[in-house]
C-alpha cells in the first residue's frame, strides 16, 4: 500500500535549498535506495549517491539495502537527508593514486640531468628497481580496471587530493628521486663491489618481489570471484593466505615493499613502505571487525593483516 512521506534538509546543497521539505509516495517494500532514487527524479543535481537518510532525529545512516518497513517508516514518516557533497568514482580515485608514480618514475630515471644536474650511469639495482615499481603500479590500474568490484561506488572528491598525496608524494616524486640518484648509480661505492650489485642477489629479490606480487593478485581474483557483479554481496574468503589473515593481500602488498626496502635501504622506500603498512593495517582491522560482525560464529579464526600477531 503506497503512502506519503516527508524528506528534511538541515542543509541542503544551493540547487535543492528550495525543494526542501520534499513529499515522496513510496511503499513499506520500497528500500532505503528506492527514495533515494525518487529524490534524483524530482531533483536531477541531487544524485543518490551524493545522498545520506536517516530517520529523523537520528544520527545512524540508513543502509541502501534497508526495507522501509524495518526501518520502522510508516505513513507521514520523516526522513532527514545530508548532503555528503560533490562524489567521485573508486575507479577514476584509484587510477589518478596509481597513474602518479607510473609517471613520474620515467621522468627521474630517463631524465636524472634535469634533477640531480649531471647524468646518471645507472646500476642493475636500479634498472631492476624501476622496472618492479612500473609493473607495480601498472598492476595496480589494471586490478582497478577489470579485476576489483567495489561495494561502493563513489567517494568524496576531496578524497581524490588526499589520497593521491600519499602515492604521488612519498611514493613518486620521494621515492624516485632518492632511487635513481649518483648514491645508487653503477660507480658508486654503495653499490659497486657489494651485495647490491651482485647478480645472484637481486635475482632472489626478484623472485621473492614477484611471487609476492603475483600472491596479491591472486587474493583479488579470489575476492572479485565472492561478489557477483552488480551486487555488494560479501562471502567469507578462504583459500591462500586467507587461512591466516583477514586482508592477505595487504600482507602481500607489504612484502613486496619489504623487499625493495632489503634491495635498496633507501630512505623513501622506508618511508614509504612503514606509511602504507600503517594504512592498511586500520583498513584490515576495519575490515576484519566487519566480516566479525556480519558472520559471526562463522567467521573462522584469524588474525586482521599480520599473521599470529595482529
Amino acid at each position: 500500500m503506497a503512502f506519503s512521506i516527508t524528506i528534511s534538509a538541515n542543509k541542503a546543497p544551493p540547487f535543492a535549498r528550495k525543494s526542501f521539505p520534499l513529499t515522496v509516495e513510496t511503499s513499506p517494500e520500497d528500500t532505503v535506495e528506492d527514495v533515494k532514487n525518487k529524490i534524483q527524479a524530482k531533483i536531477p543535481q541531487f544524485y543518490t549517491s551524493r545522498q545520506r537518510l536517516s530517520l529523523k532525529s537520528e544520527k545512524k545512516s540508513l543502509a541502501d539495502g534497508t526495507k522501509l518497513k524495518d526501518a520502522g517508516v510508516t505513513s507521514g514518516s520523516e526522513l532527514e537527508i545530508k548532503d555528503l557533497g560533490p562524489q567521485v568514482g573508486w575507479k577514476t580515485v584509484f587510477i589518478v593514486e596509481y597513474a602518479g608514480p607510473l609517471l613520474i618514475h620515467p621522468f627521474f630515471y630517463y631524465l636524472p640531468h634535469l634533477f640531480y644536474g649531471k647524468d646518471v650511469i645507472h646500476s642493475d639495482l636500479q634498472r631492476l628497481v624501476f622496472a618492479m615499481v612500473e609493473i607495480h603500479f601498472a598492476k595496480r590500474i589494471f586490478e582497478t580496471l577489470f579485476v576489483h568490484r567495489f561495494s561502493h561506488g563513489t567517494m568524496p572528491l576531496f578524497n581524490i587530493f588526499k589520497n593521491s598525496t600519499h602515492y604521488h608524494i612519498l611514493s613518486g616524486l620521494f621515492l624516485a628521486y632518492d632511487l635513481y640518484r649518483p648514491a645508487f648509480a653503477a660507480s658508486s661505492r654503495y653499490v659497486k663491489g657489494t651485495i647490491r650489485n651482485d647478480p645472484q642477489f637481486l635475482l632472489i629479490c626478484a623472485g621473492l618481489w614477484t611471487f609476492f606480487e603475483l600472491s596479491n593478485l591472486s587474493t583479488h581474483l579470489h575476492l572479485r570471484s565472492l561478489r557477483p557483479a552488480g551486487t555488494k554481496k560479501r562471502a567469507i574468503p578462504t583459500g591462500y593466505g586467507f587461512g591466516l589473515v583477514s586482508c592477505p593481500n595487504y600482507l602481500f602488498e607489504t612484502l613486496g615493499w619489504v623487499v625493495v626496502c632489503a634491495m635498496t635501504g633507501s630512505w623513501a622506500s622506508y618511508l614509504f613502505t612503514v606509511a602504507g603498512t600503517g594504512q592498511m593495517l586500520i583498513w584490515a582491522l576495519k575490515k576484519h571487525a566487519a566480516y566479525k560482525k556480519e558472520f559471526g560464529k562463522a567467521y573462522p579464526r584469524r588474525k586482521a593483516m599480520i599473521p599470529f600477531v595482529i
